[in-house]
């Protein structure tokens, strides 16, 4: 049986620290000059990511988050099934934050450089396939492989 008062300490006690991420990972945004469209966008896209989906069966930090098997189970599955908003071109732009993202954390020492080429080299090597899945979802209701 879960103790869902326990998970959401947990849940809580972690989205503090990934706050901390985020914080780092805006300074560097606005360090780059971007507008502040695009860093609110880079923010909630990763955000979601780290504070929805990474927490939404088990508590997971953020460095879990550069496994193939969580991106490809988040991008290719969830975003597309769960998010209404969900299209081949957020994929991108999703795809695109988390790595954005990613890099920060490599460059700030909180992932590794292996970790990081996980996350770059899923994003290149599945992106046409959850691109495919996504407009075969929001034509049919059905993934190509279901």
């Amino acid at each position: 049986m879960i103790d869902f008062e326990k998970f959401e300490k947990q849940c809580d006690a972690q989205r503090k620290i990934n706050l901390n991420y985020l914080d780092e990972f805006r300074r560097d945004l606005e360090n780059a000059g971007l507008a502040e469209k695009t860093i609110r966008r880079h923010l909630s896209n990763t955000e979601f990511y780290i504070n929805t989906y990474l927490l939404h069966d088990e508590v997971l930090p953020m460095k879990e988050g550069c496994r193939y098997e969580k991106l490809d189970d988040f991008i290719g599955w969830f975003f597309i099934r769960k998010c209404t908003w969900s299209t081949p071109a957020t994929i991108k732009t999703t795809a695109a934050s988390l790595k954005k993202f990613y890099k920060c954390m490599m460059d700030k020492g909180f992932v590794t450089e292996a970790d990081y080429k996980e996350v770059t080299d899923t994003i290149r090597d599945f992106m046409d396939t959850w691109l495919d899945d996504c407009k075969c979802y929001n034509r049919t209701g059905h993934m190509s492989w279901e």
